[in-house]
């Protein structure tokens, strides 16, 4: 093998062969031969023969190609929960952004002042750098010492005698001179980090070896038990832990006198009051009874006064009457407020409730609810204070225990008698829902569908409101707003401002349950439905100032009553727009009332501290009573009651006081049954032509009516009763007798 040979193969360097060296040849060589003709000659264009001629117009026409960046993957039914609403609504704009890239960089601007800071710390270390210079030995250029024996890299020589002098050269030993170069330290420049893209460094922790020890301990003991459990034996057991738990609670109470705390003291006053409960409970039984036995005896005049007293002169006055005063009732902490509520208990004949508050707005400050009994008319039997005064109440028929009042805050509460406590055991709040003005009055209803106990509240604010007692909360729904007619006006943004009438009274139909009459302060009356809450069936332009009270007549269906501020009573037909009667009583109104045993009497207070009490079968144009009652000439009349089955009356008075009185018989004189033979058209079961008399009252026809006589509304003989207003020519027809009892009309009297 030749030298030159030997070392080829040991330098790598691969040796050309002749394949090789044709190859070369041909690709280095010019490209023409046969495939000249290719690249020269043009190819031949084939026309399908489907293809559609087009014009020189046509292919020059251009048409518009829309883009859209709709991505394909968003979803299209995407829905979402509304709370306006209250429903999912489907999401109409979907978001069309794909992100295909995104690389968050962390270059800083050179003219920021973050770049000029890293600028300045640069050159403060280049500077620093160039004082300290280093001398680095260069390495020789292209030298192979140390690594040139090995098998390297070898360079590829562009023509063979270049690979051999490289040979040559790598066969010998070279030297290499070493020269000093002197280079300058690169700075170590200091990375910043980038304040909004910045992360701290984390490690892993140490996990502890884990180590298992054994120990020995003593086996628990076990003992084999059984035994048989009768149905004696479990009732000793519970006996004897009984037992257990009562000698546990003497032991405390033992202990209790010893503790030295005021805790001590404070549980040791508490069970002490506990064990004695029963105890107190029997002697205030019998202290109430005893009590009630000395009030009986101090004030025996009175009583018997009460039961048998009947005025003998009534009998010498044709048509007037008279009230006896009996019991005054008061107490001494309610002097101060005035009566501002009165309602007998439908069950307990004997027990009214006394609401105490104020009328001026400027002295709002406390109230008061009182019950007394006629049994006890020295102390009320029950108490109940508030922080607000209480301007009205009512008595459930159904659960005489519970007692609706309204304050003057605007809230509503119910009262339960069976839990004598200060506060009430439901009341509204402005949480849940109040009036904004005082409450004027409220009536219990019945039961709803769900058997919930409800009643009917109206207010200043305009509003009649339904409050219904579920799961012991009131919870409030808007009957009816008192929209005033005819002074819509038109407020920002095209909205309808209405004026709101302020209520302060209201009654409910006896018979209809749907139908009530609400009194404003403007003087008008509207007859409204439950059902209709967007209008009123009916108005009546009633009185000049503020209407005080509206009633129903308890046996007539049709007439109902009003009083006012401008010193007038008024009757009224709810199916005629004037009123039949009208009497002026010089003072302002506060009050009215039907009597329970007739349809035609009634009676009224005044300011003026005077009761008046009508009969219209006996005077249809005067008070066949009008008496003071109040001691005093400076107290106000602001209410009055009737009792169902005595024949008494309560009134109350601005300073706190309640006055009890009787009616002398002409006060009071229960209408007589007569019997019409077949001629007067009347028979012994109570009909007349055809119609039936239901609950002590009937209405005529027409063609009745134009029969009737028209004179100033007295009566004609042998047929009914004729009451002719003088405000008014519509003659009402009605009878008055009891509820006890069916009555037909006199043939004269």
């Amino acid at each position: 093998m030749a030298p030159k040979t030997a070392a080829r193969r040991m330098s790598g360097i691969p040796q050309p062969t002749a394949r090789t060296t044709r190859k070369r040849d041909e690709d280095t060589g010019p490209d023409v031969g046969e495939g000249a003709d290719e690249w020269t000659q043009a190819k031949t264009l084939l026309k399908p023969p489907d293809q559609l001629e087009l014009t020189e117009a046509e292919l020059k026409q251009e048409f518009t190609r829309i883009l859209t960046a709709n991505n394909p993957h968003a979803p299209q039914n995407i829905v979402r929960f509304s709370f306006k609403e209250g429903t999912y609504k489907p999401i109409s704009f979907v978001d069309q952004l794909a992100v295909h890239f995104s690389l968050v960089g962390n270059m800083i601007p050179k003219d920021s002042d973050e770049g000029r800071r890293q600028n300045y710390r640069a050159e403060m270390t280049s500077e620093s750098s160039q004082e300290d210079m280093e001398v680095q030995p260069s390495e020789a250029e292209g030298g192979e010492g140390g690594e040139g024996g090995k098998e390297g890299e070898p360079k590829e020589a562009e023509s063979q005698g270049e690979v051999l002098a490289a040979e040559e050269v790598a066969e010998g030993e070279a030297e290499v001179e070493v020269e000093e170069v002197i280079t300058p330290k690169k700075p170590t420049e200091r990375k910043l980090t980038n304040q909004f893209n910045f992360n701290e460094r984390a490690s892993q922790t140490f996990n502890s070896p884990l180590r298992d020890r054994e120990c020995q301990m003593e086996p628990p003991p076990r003992a084999t038990f059984s035994a048989t459990a009768n149905q004696w034996e479990i009732y000793d057991a519970y006996m004897y832990e009984l037992e257990k738990q009562e000698k546990t609670k003497e032991m405390e109470k033992s202990k209790g006198p010893v503790a030295k705390k005021t805790g001590m003291r404070t549980r040791r006053k508490m069970t002490s009051l506990e064990s004695q409960s029963d105890d107190i409970t029997k002697v205030t039984q019998a202290a109430k009874i005893v009590e009630r036995m000395v009030n009986q005896n101090t004030y025996d005049d009175i009583a018997q006064d009460f039961k048998y007293y009947e005025d003998a002169a009534d009998e010498y006055r044709d048509q007037e009457g008279t009230l006896l005063p009996l019991w005054k009732f008061q107490y001494d902490k309610a002097k101060r407020l005035a009566v501002t509520a009165l309602c007998w208990n439908p069950r307990y004949k004997d027990l009214f409730a006394v609401g105490h508050g104020s009328y001026d707005f400027m002295k709002q400050n406390r109230g008061m609810l009182l019950l007394y009994t006629l049994k006890n008319p020295s102390f009320p039997e029950y108490i109940f204070s508030s922080e607000c005064g209480i301007m009205c109440l009512d008595m459930h028929v159904n659960h005489p225990y519970l007692v609706a009042v309204g304050y003057y805050d605007g809230n509503v509460a119910i009262y339960n008698l069976k839990k004598p406590q200060s506060q009430p055991s439901y009341k509204s709040s402005a949480k849940l829902g109040k009036h904004s003005e005082p409450v004027w009055q409220v009536r219990w209803q019945k039961d709803d569908m769900d058997n919930n106990l409800n009643f009917f509240s109206v207010s200043s604010d305009g509003r009649i409101v339904s409050w219904t007692l579920v799961k012991n909360e009131l919870m409030h729904t808007d009957i009816i707003k008192l929209n005033v007619e005819g002074t819509t006006t038109e407020g920002p943004e095209e909205l309808n401002v209405y004026t709101i009438g302020c209520g302060t009274a209201f009654d409910f139909h006896k018979q209809i349950d749907y139908l009530f009459l609400v009194g404003t302060e403007e003087g008008k009356i509207y007859k409204c439905s439950k059902t209709y809450s967007s209008q009123f069936l009916d108005t009546f332009e009633a009185h000049n100032m503020a209407v005080d009270a509206v009633t129903w007549n308890p046996y007539h269906s049709k007439v109902f009553m009003s009083c006012s501020s401008d010193w007038t009573v008024k009757i009224w037909d709810h199916t005629i727009k004037k009123p039949m009667f009208v009497y002026d009583l010089n003072s302002a109104v506060g009050d009215i009332a039907w009597a329970p045993y007739s349809s035609t009497v009634f009676a009224a207070v005044t300011t003026d501290g005077k009761a008046h009490v009508f009969d219209l079968v006996i005077n249809k144009y005067e008070a066949i009573c009008n008496q003071p009652v109040v001691a005093k000439k400076k107290n106000k009349i602001t209410h009055v009651q009737f009792n169902a089955i005595h024949p008494i009356i309560i009134v109350g008075d601005d300073r706190g006081q309640v006055t009890c009185l009787k009616l002398s018989p002409n006060l009071r004189k229960m209408p007589k049954d007569y019997q019409l033979g077949n001629s007067g058209g009347w028979n012994g079961e109570g009909r007349a032509e055809g119609r039936e008399i239901k609950q002590g009252a009937i209405s005529v026809g027409p063609g009745e009516k134009r029969n009737a006589e028209r004179d100033s509304g007295k009566r004609r003989e042998g047929r009914w009763l004729a009451w002719l207003s003088p405000a008014s020519q519509n003659p009402t027809f009605f009878l008055p007798c009891p509820v006890q009892r069916a009555c037909v009309p006199s043939s004269g009297s």
